[in-house]
């Protein structure tokens, strides 16, 4: 069987899916790169906001359209949150809760008629699934260590739908990164909904568990994909290590003590200023990112200026700017004073502003200067890839960079990122010794 996998959205979601291509090759099945080709549609959906949940319909049309022969399974937070109305989209045959997702391989291949016993996933470890059984697309491997949310921060339907938080063992995770490292992955990437909270609920930390791995593995990067602020003084120190990625996603939300209070994060904005003094005192170049709302119900005028200016004096590395989107379920969905569309509008563009200003800032800082860049992708001779602090840079070169971790001198500003030379061309050129 001919499988097609689409994730949407957050990391923790290309995770699953890369999870499931695994697994699905150990059946048998073909991990296949487009709908036409594919005999079953596995789409991980989104809904984090309104547009993540349209976006996620129309993938599953898309895949119907393109094959109507393909039998659509939906799983996801889309999936969990609207089961009926992602039942009735075109294809789907099937409709797996979040319940379900743990043995959503087992369950697709049962209904194929390709369930193998001798090949029960309870039986086969990571490194014995190899690197056979799914294409190789990335340079970076996603590793999920935890899901689900304690906390009630008052506009987020993913916590309702992936519910309590819970993590994976130590163990586990190990494995896998182990075998991630064994097909030459030269970066993890740990991800989960709240990683900050990994094993709480069974007396351990994520502190301890970044220690185990770099201890345990020997991989030139781990990156985290997002910490909340305030979990960050625990994991701080382990920046020691230079093999943790220069790059902290940490999520803001807005910059007015107001408005935060009625999301419900739990910390303020002077406490959010410190956490990331620190953290820049601590970490040479280090990349501050994070996501902003604009339009929260109730944000007046005064609030969404008092947001731009907090904003603007973080000076973070990026920042991805939603406006506010009304989740059915969620508190802020019912509160009193909603923004209307054309005033969270333009307060999406003021804030893109800010956002530009910053990116392009931390960019001209390292001009001149020479990084290491995990080359990734190639286009008509020329090579993309990111730095540890997550600088995206560009390159001329005929060689085959792809993933592998080489020197660039910066030599000037890309639409949205770098563009660079390869430090022998760049010595070539100059005429300098390399």
């Amino acid at each position: 069987m001919r499988v097609y996998i689409k994730a949407l959205g957050c990391k923790l979601n290309q995770s699953e899916a890369e999870s499931w291509a695994r697994r699905l090759g150990t059946t048998g099945c073909e991990i296949v790169d487009s709908p036409e080709h594919a005999d079953l549609c596995l789409i991980n959906t989104c809904t984090v906001t309104h547009i993540a949940a349209r976006k996620s319909r129309q993938a599953v049309r898309r895949c119907s359209r393109s094959n109507s022969q393909a039998s659509v399974v939906v799983t996801g937070c889309y999936a969990e949150t609207c089961p009926s109305e992602a039942s009735r989209l075109p294809g789907v045959r099937r409709v797996l809760r979040m319940e379900e997702k743990g043995r959503l391989v087992e369950l697709v291949t049962e209904e194929h008629a390709l369930w193998r016993p001798d090949l029960a996933l309870n039986t086969r470890t990571e490194r014995e699934l190899g690197s056979r059984t799914a294409p190789r697309a990335r340079t970076r491997a996603f590793v999920k260590i935890q899901d689900g949310c304690d906390h009630a921060c008052t506009y987020c339907i993913v916590r309702i739908a992936r519910g309590r938080q819970r993590s994976r063992s130590r163990s586990d995770i190990l494995e896998e990164i182990l075998a991630r490292q064994s097909e030459r992955y030269q970066e993890i990437v740990l991800t989960g909904v709240h990683i900050g909270a990994y094993g709480r609920e069974h007396g351990d930390s994520l502190a301890n568990l970044v220690g185990a791995i770099l201890a345990g593995a020997s991989l030139p990067r781990l990156r985290l994909s997002s910490i909340e602020p305030q979990d960050l003084p625990d994991v701080l120190p382990m920046w020691a290590d230079s093999r943790l990625c220069r790059h902290l996603h940490l999520p803001l939300q807005s910059g007015c003590d107001t408005v935060l209070q009625r999301m419900n994060r739990m910390y303020t904005t002077e406490q959010y200023a410190g956490l990331v003094y620190q953290a820049r005192s601590a970490i040479a170049d280090l990349a501050i990112t994070t996501d902003v709302i604009v339009g929260f119900p109730g944000e007046t005028e005064q609030e969404f200026e008092a947001s731009a200016e907090f904003v603007r004096r973080m000076r973070f590395a990026r920042i991805h700017v939603f406006p506010f989107s009304a989740r059915v379920g969620t508190q802020a969905a019912t509160m009193p004073h909603q923004v209307s569309p054309s005033v969270k509008k333009q307060r999406v563009r003021i804030m893109v502003a800010i956002a530009r200003i910053g990116a392009l800032g931390f960019r001209r800082r390292f001009l001149g200067s020479t990084v290491d860049v995990l080359w990734e992708t190639t286009k008509d001779d020329g090579w993309t890839g990111l730095t540890d602090n997550y600088l995206r840079v560009w390159t001329q070169s005929a060689q085959d960079l792809r993933n592998r971790i080489l020197p660039a001198h910066l030599d000037r500003l890309g639409d949205d990122g770098l563009c660079g030379t390869l430090v022998w061309e760049h010595a070539s050129r100059s005429g300098t010794p390399d």
